[in-house]
């Protein structure tokens, strides 16, 4: 799936050439400039071994290698695992696709997590899954473990005709799905302590451009935009945490 993204000043979209094949993730500092907007059709993006055999990733965002901050797409294959370990400064979770494992039990797509410093688990995929992570990015002092099935949780009224999931919020800063209607559109808005998108299903689009299933996007402290919709679509947000 392409996307018609918008290349303004400060803008940074990325395409298929930010990665090839089955190379070994060597880079560091991916987009670690929290003052440019981000845009990734991770569509667009292959996959990138992991160390661990089976795993596979489509970086977003890195400090280093396999160390700090960092956002991607992760794929397990059937039977991929993960020796035990933990989170220094968190792990959140969001599952897309697949049913993502771990000793505490089996979670489809729409299981959301967040796993605070200190929680060990070793995750693992019978049937193959893809999640979106984040690491190393909880606040001090985050240290309540979340697992939500979305599936079953209730959405609550939101501006207009849009509804709201909140997933989880601490100091200015919050998480939640939002489902919008065909056709809706929200008022202009700057984002006080940033905002990150990831487009589950559908299209959103603003005045900056197009953004289908599978884009994430990250708009830096008081940056702005139009957002509207002409399609059932589906989003997670996070905002008030850059």
């Amino acid at each position: 799936m392409l996307s018609n993204q918008g290349e303004d000043e400060g803008t940074t979209c990325i395409g298929s050439e930010q990665f090839s094949g089955r190379q070994k993730e060597e880079h560091i500092l991916l987009n670690m400039d929290f003052e440019k907007r981000v845009v990734i059709d991770v569509n667009q993006q292959d996959w990138v071994a992991s160390p661990r055999a089976g795993v596979w990733r489509k970086p977003l965002a890195r400090e280093e290698a396999e160390h700090g901050h960092a956002t991607s797409i992760v794929r397990y294959d059937p039977g991929a695992a993960f020796s035990a370990h933990d989170h220094p400064l968190g792990e959140e979770i969001l599952v897309l696709e697949g049913v993502f494992s771990d000793e505490s039990g089996h979670y489809p797509a729409g299981n959301y997590f967040r796993n605070p410093e200190g929680y060990r688990h070793a995750p693992f995929s019978k049937e193959g899954c893809i999640i979106l992570v984040k690491l190393h990015q909880f606040r001090t002092g985050d240290l309540e473990h979340v697992c939500i099935d979305t599936n079953k949780s209730r959405w609550m009224p939101g501006n207009g005709r849009l509804e709201v999931m909140p997933l989880h919020e601490i100091e200015g800063e919050s998480v939640a799905l939002v489902r919008w209607p065909a056709g809706e559109q929200f008022k202009p808005h700057v984002h006080i302590g940033g905002e990150e998108i990831y487009v589950i299903q559908g299209e959103l689009l603003d005045e900056h451009g197009r953004y289908p299933a599978g884009t994430w996007i990250r708009s830096p402290h008081m940056s702005s935009h139009h957002p509207f919709v002409e399609q059932d679509t589906l989003i997670w947000v996070k905002v008030g945490h850059l």
